[in-house]
């Protein structure tokens, strides 16, 4: 599992590790410099006091002064090229000078060389650069030294730091361990730090919304078990009638009633089971085109025979885009059951001798399915809570659930589709129109 401290105290650690090796590096470098910029000098100064100094010509065997693997080598010429001086002879140092400062390799190192030309002697002056090297060294180590004894103090400040910033996580979590499904409230966004604040947020959307979601829930068993009561209740009735009947046609009768009890009982279950497939969240299907005009075909000669029982005519409006396709992104399954909905409503609703029109049409970059009829309509009291579930209103004359605009409107949601109420045919009965939004520019073209 990942650890978000760990992973900050790692990281933190490696880099306060390069920062020091990087000063180590850049202090070597400068003491290096430095001590290049000294040790010139040194030999510079050296070279002068030398010059001109009364030296007589150098003795083979002449132990020399200095003999120390770091001290300076000093040579010295007459203008003749005799060799007058040399501090170290086991030194192997060129027997030539190169006026000016030089670097120059030998078996034991490399030296820096200075040589200068004054009346009538060349003075030579040599240092290993190894001495500059470990002077460098030895100044970067007593920089760099204290930093290091100190590292794991830091390491520990680091760590309660970052405990300490990551505190309000913890909090949060307490918290939200302590909410159940019977108590969501919101947690407190006071005394959040800025960073925080927006999960916190997040969180109480989340909550906010799994109280609707439960409260909903809640209801909608509520409301069903209400509404499933009754016709299981006149169900249960019926078939006592008919256990209870003396002649064939009382029998005939209650099994009529029976059936048609039962039918009911089943539609309601459909529709519930149609209604909790189309909750936010519970369906995940992709969405692909579909070509609304030939469903809405297709639901129409589902219900024709229902429709020609009643004498009802149902047929599709002709318009524009009755015959051309009219495609839009969506469930196939959920736009049959919106539009199957809408067209049993009407024709369930629609006097014998009357008229149902499906249209759909695609203008102005956005697609309408209406559904009208020549019924007794919704009244304007009504239209705003026709779409709750299970509600009918007072002049509903047909048997019903109450479910059918409230799946219509939980499927257009869904599909990101509005859903409005108006007149229907002939200036009377009702009119419903999804519309949808645009499809895609390549579904049209299609």
């Amino acid at each position: 599992m990942t650890s978000i401290r760990r992973e900050l105290l790692l990281w933190l650690l490696i880099g306060l590790s390069l920062a020091i090796v990087g000063a180590a590096i850049g202090t070597y470098l400068r003491a290096r410099d430095e001590a290049n910029t000294l040790f010139d000098y040194q030999l510079r100064e050296m070279a002068a006091s030398l010059i001109d100094a009364p030296f007589a010509p150098a003795t083979e065997g002449l132990p020399g002064i200095g003999s120390g693997h770091d001290a300076l080598v000093v040579q010295i010429w007459d203008r003749n090229g005799v060799q007058l001086y040399l501090s170290q002879p086991r030194r192997d140092l060129p027997q030539y000078a190169q006026l000016g400062f030089t670097t120059i390799a030998t078996d034991t190192g490399q030296w820096r060389v200075f040589s200068t030309l004054t009346g009538s002697q060349v003075v030579q002056v040599a240092q290993p650069m190894r001495a500059r090297r470990e002077l460098a060294a030895s100044m970067a180590l007593r920089t760099i030294v204290p930093l290091l004894a100190v590292m794991p103090a830091l390491g520990l400040l680091i760590w309660f730091t970052i405990a300490r910033g990551l505190r309000p996580l913890d909090r949060i979590a307490t918290a939200l361990a302590r909410r159940s499904p019977a108590l969501l409230e919101p947690v407190a966004e006071t005394a959040v730090p800025s960073e925080v604040q927006p999960l916190v947020h997040a969180l109480n959307g989340l909550l906010d919304r799994l109280g609707h979601a439960r409260d909903a829930q809640r209801n909608f068993i509520a409301d069903a078990a209400h509404e499933l009561r009754s016709p299981l209740t006149a169900v249960h009735l019926q078939a006592q009638l008919a256990e209870r009947a003396s002649t064939e046609i009382e029998r005939s009768r209650a099994l009529s009633e029976l059936k048609a009890g039962l039918e009911r009982a089943t539609r309601l279950v459909e529709q519930l089971l149609i209604l909790a497939r189309e909750e936010p969240g519970v369906v995940d299907r992709p969405f692909a085109p579909v070509d609304l005009t030939a469903l809405a075909r297709d639901v129409i000669g589902d219900f024709a025979a229902v429709a020609a029982t009643k004498t009802v005519d149902l047929g599709m409006a002709e318009t524009q885009s009755s015959v051309a396709p009219v495609v839009v992104q969506g469930d196939v399954d959920a736009l049959r059951t919106l539009v199957s909905n809408l067209v049993d409503n009407a024709v369930r609703y629609t006097p014998a001798g009357g008229r149902v029109d499906v249209a759909v049409a695609a203008e102005e970059a956005r697609v309408t399915l209406s559904v009208r009829d020549s019924g007794p309509g919704i009244a304007r009291e009504d239209r705003q809570r026709v779409f709750d579930r299970f509600y009918r209103g007072a002049n509903a004359g047909a048997r019903g659930s109450g479910l059918g605009l409230a799946i219509v409107k939980s499927i257009a949601e869904r599909h990101g589709a509005m859903v409005s109420l108006g007149t229907g045919l002939a200036e009377r009965g009702l009119g419903v129109t999804i519309t949808f939004p645009p499809a895609a520019p390549e579904l049209v073209a299609s």
